[in-house]
């Protein structure tokens, strides 16, 4: 790995990503690994598990990417073993749930020198900043919610507002999550189940009607707002977005009130280093702050749009990249 010579990163995916990793743009991680070897970096990809500390030293097994015919693959030889320190840039994108193992990867990077190396998201932000929970960091974008794991709590709330939704505090694509009204006959099983007979809480929160039109995916890149967005659509049979297929999504466009709102979100959030963020938003209430693994829906703006999107996501990728390395000014948002 001469560093001198390019810059080198390291992508942290999920498990089924490495499974699937070639020809699989569905996911932001194709596009930005195919986009950053076009452009001579040194590309490198690990899991969860591939982390490592030997002493104090945070350390990784990867494997090499390449492009070969406008495709990307990896060298499926032995992983070879690496100091995270020596890379220039870390992706940090393993999809949830935030359980044990997510936290002790995470983990890792307490050993990681973030002023030498730029951590996209830093796990370290990452394990203090709940995707879901911490939504009332900026009460005056949310619907209104309770995080609770007390029965009567969460009756009480969906009594109150008459229709609710309740999620898990640690999982992603609509996983856990359930609609409940006055007239639910399985509230109680479906509260149990959630919240572990009452040890595990959840987050609920008051039904917005306007979900039934899809919820809009806002994308963030250190203080940076994309004009371009797309709205995910309830799958069939469905209350909300459950399936990945072009069907499913609509062409969308910001409001001035939005971006307002999301610009607002991403200078706090890129103080603490959490720079790549995708909010959820449902009649100009955020319902989701996603900084573990946000789907950029590169493909999907694309065909909706008739634009290269991964090209202007890059350019203010490397801007940022930039003037953190102290290469060039702050980008101009």
């Amino acid at each position: 790995m001469n560093c001198e010579i390019k810059q080198s990163i390291l992508f942290v995916i999920d498990d089924l990503e490495l499974k699937y990793f070639e020809f699989n743009d569905l996911v932001t991680n194709f596009w930005l690994i195919k986009e950053f070897l076009e452009r001579n970096f040194e590309v490198f990809i690990t899991i969860k598990s591939g982390l490592l500390t030997e002493s104090c030293i945070a350390k990784t097994r990867c494997y090499e990417a390449y492009l070969e015919n406008g495709n990307i693959f990896y060298k499926k030889d032995e992983p070879k073993k690496y100091i995270i320190d020596d890379f220039d840039i870390v992706f940090f994108r393993p999809d949830p749930p935030v359980d044990i193992d997510y936290i002790n990867a995470c983990n890792v990077f307490d050993y990681v020198d973030s002023e030498k190396t730029i951590l996209i998201n830093n796990p370290v932000a990452i394990k203090n900043f709940n995707e879901k929970f911490h939504l009332n960091y900026f009460p005056q974008f949310a619907p209104e919610n309770i995080v609770s794991a007390n029965e009567k709590d969460i009756k009480d709330f969906v009594r109150e507002h008459k229709k609710a939704i309740v999620k898990p505090l640690n999982r992603c694509f609509g996983s856990g999550v359930y609609y409940l009204d006055t007239e639910e006959r399985n509230i109680n099983a479906i509260i149990k189940n959630l919240t572990n007979n009452g040890k595990t809480m959840v987050m609920v929160q008051k039904y917005l009607d306007g979900a039934i039109h899809g919820d809009k995916r806002i994308l963030i890149l250190g203080e940076h707002v994309f004009d371009e967005c797309i709205t995910k659509l309830p799958g069939k049979d469905d209350f909300k977005f459950s399936i990945h297929s072009d069907k499913y999504f609509e062409t969308s466009k910001l409001t001035e009130q939005e971006k307002k709102m999301a610009q607002e979100v991403a200078k706090r959030l890129n103080a603490v280093e959490l720079y790549m963020v995708g909010l959820d938003v449902v009649d100009g209430k955020i319902i989701e702050i996603n900084v573990t693994s946000p789907c950029y829906f590169i493909r999907e703006i694309n065909a909706h749009n008739n634009e290269k999107f991964q090209n202007i996501l890059m350019e203010k990728l490397i801007q940022l990249i930039e003037h953190k390395q102290g290469k060039i000014p702050a980008p101009v948002c």
